[in-house]
């Protein structure tokens, strides 16, 4: 099963990605939008894992200990491939969400590998093609995100399912932060 773990956003983050993708969607590309109800950060891919496996990450993930994060949306940017853009995304800005990554990490070390740079984002579009590059480089610029704050009190291991339309995500198990801060 393709599995990762990730975190969703509340409704007024979703409802300011909407309005960013809406602009985005008048830029002239090829390519696909990511639907609202598949957005996420993911905080750690694990590809293709059998159900034994999934059972061990499950009962490591839950002894991960973490406060209530403080989050805000910062700018929205390009990752490029030889020069092409690639993927359309918004950064997700707060310490906790690299302490807690990090956590991830660590809590699965020796099964795993440990992320080379995480960098917190959001994929908002995924882009096949673009014929003016520098065009639509200073147009994505040019878009901008207000710089929501929200909580987040917790982390998902998803699954992954590949359809034809797209991805499908379910939640695997929630892991929620502590009670006691």
């Amino acid at each position: 099963m393709r599995v990762f773990i990730a975190i969703d956003f509340p409704d007024e983050v979703i409802k300011e990605i909407a309005l960013a993708q809406e602009l985005l969607g008048k830029r002239k590309f090829t390519g696909k939008i990511t639907e609202l109800e598949n957005l996420h950060l993911t905080l750690k891919f694990l590809g293709e894992i059998d159900e034994k496996k999934i059972e061990k990450v499950r009962g490591l993930l839950r002894e991960i200990k973490f406060n209530e994060m403080q989050l805000k949306l910062g700018d929205i940017g390009l990752f490029n491939y030889n020069r092409n853009p690639r993927i359309v995304w918004v950064k997700v800005q707060g310490k906790a969400l690299y302490e807690l990554q990090k956590k991830i990490d660590i809590a699965l070390k020796g099964i795993f590998p440990e992320e080379e740079r995480f960098m917190g984002h959001l994929t908002i579009a995924r882009i096949k093609y673009v014929m003016d590059k520098k065009g639509f480089s200073d147009s994505i610029s040019s878009i901008h995100i207000k710089p929501l704050e929200f909580k987040c009190k917790s982390f998902k291991l998803m699954r992954s399912d590949l359809k034809p339309l797209g991805p499908v995500y379910s939640v695997l198990e929630e892991f929620s932060s502590d009670e006691n801060s």
